[in-house]
């Protein structure tokens, strides 16, 4: 017979302030204080479950426990997800929904990703050497709007391409706010889901006919379990869950030209071809700066772990940063060092940037690969294939602004080919 404890619990009336005010840092700071790395807190009024480290996340992406069904905040739909899309289903759903993204995730396909976006950043160098300077976290998200927008199978006029990629970004960079920013991030939801439902909709009519292996063609007339097609706005969200996460990848590209420029001692290392040490880096630029703070799950039934009583429906949070930087899976974690990555054991949930467990049984990013393959493109050229000066600029980042970038955006200017 389990024995059964009261879980840790924060005293309060509620601690949606100190989220807004602590950011990436809200659920460890409670679990130190705490000493616990599972407590119960109150977020808008409601009972909630804070989680952390590799044991927790093991439970936390087993399907018998949680669903992620109606655990996403409306705001969050309306803005980062979409209604429908695969992020909220769970069981054999889930795994068919899942299926038709890992299927465009092959290693062929990957390479195509790879070849496209290449092509993307000498198309960018081209521009960038005429002119004096430039934004590098929106340059790289149009390179990216564009790769991501031609390797799904999607036209889009070159009128238009900045427009689209304003309204891509804006989708993550207003998930986690409120007021007119939110309302920015809804507006442009909603005009990208219209122009994907009606380029759906003329595909399945016959009035355009993309090639057969996109992943347009491939999305469009994909069934569900039962044989029917996905609604066209069910299919509209899902090719925005390929479009938005690749231009979200900006973020990490940017904090990799922040890290060399704090840590000039890996360039040598990164010049040098080592495709271990490139690895190695890359996986550290996703450990160590912040991307997806937490994410979200519903407790599907009543169980106990650790003698502690989860009740069905209660709102519970993983810890995904405080994961990564957890003093009982990372030595110094607070250190930039990949080097912690060499010959370290594969782990499906201490290492946990975007999500944890199998990417088919589980809720771990489809796009991990993709996002890896990308960032290894655009670190050859930003180290072997282009010279940049780095002017004095504000390169803090937030750790309470969610997606959180240098406030800058990294300026560079005299940007010449190598």
């Amino acid at each position: 017979m389990t024995e059964e404890y009261q879980m840790p619990k924060e005293e309060g009336i509620d601690h949606s302030l100190g989220l807004l005010k602590e950011g990436y840092h809200f659920i460890s700071n409670r679990s130190k204080g705490l000493q616990t790395d599972v407590f119960e807190t109150r977020l808008l009024g409601m009972k909630v479950i804070c989680m952390g480290g590799k044991e927790a996340a093991e439970i936390f992406y087993d399907d018998k426990k949680f669903q992620r069904q109606h655990a996403a905040p409306n705001r969050v739909v309306q803005t980062l997800f979409g209604k429908g899309g695969v992020q909220a289903l769970d069981g054999k759903e889930h795994r068919h929904r899942k299926e038709m993204f890992m299927s465009v995730m092959t290693q062929e396909r990957l390479g195509e990703l790879a070849r496209i976006t290449g092509h993307q950043w000498e198309l960018a160098l081209n521009r960038w050497t005429q002119v004096k300077q430039v934004v590098f976290y929106e340059e790289v998200q149009e390179i990216l709007s564009r790769a991501a927008c031609e390797w799904a199978g999607v036209h889009v006029e070159e009128d238009d391409i900045k427009e689209t990629t304003k309204n891509l970004a804006a989708m993550f960079e207003s998930a986690a706010t409120a007021g007119p920013k939110h309302w920015v991030g809804r507006n442009a939801r909603n005009q990208v889901e219209k122009w994907m439902t009606e380029l759906v909709e003329n595909i399945r009519n016959g009035k355009v006919k993309p090639q057969e292996d996109t992943i347009l063609h491939r999305f469009t007339w994909h069934r569900d379990l039962e044989g029917n097609l996905l609604s066209p706005e069910t299919v509209a969200v899902e090719i925005i869950n390929i479009l938005r996460p690749i231009v979200a990848i900006a973020i990490y590209i940017n904090f990799i030209v922040l890290a060399l420029h704090e840590n000039p001692e890996v360039t040598t290392k990164l010049r040098s071809g080592n495709d271990r040490f490139i690895q190695m880096f890359i996986h550290e630029i996703r450990r160590f700066y912040p991307f997806f703070p937490f994410v979200a799950a519903l407790v599907k039934k009543d169980f106990t772990w650790r003698g502690y009583d989860f009740e069905k429906g209660t709102l519970t949070l993983l810890d995904l940063y405080g994961t990564n930087h957890d003093t009982k899976i990372w030595d110094n974690p607070e250190h930039f060092s990949p080097e912690r990555f060499d010959k370290r054991e594969e782990s499906l949930y201490d290492f946990i940037p975007q999500g944890g467990g199998k990417y088919l049984e589980g809720h771990r990013c489809a796009g991990e690969q993709a996002t890896i393959e990308i960032m290894k493109v655009s670190l050859d050229y930003v180290v072997n294939k282009m010279e940049y000066h780095l002017p004095n600029q504000d390169l803090h980042f937030s750790m309470t602004s969610m997606p959180s970038i240098p406030n800058s955006k990294i300026i560079l200017e005299n940007i010449r080919r190598k």
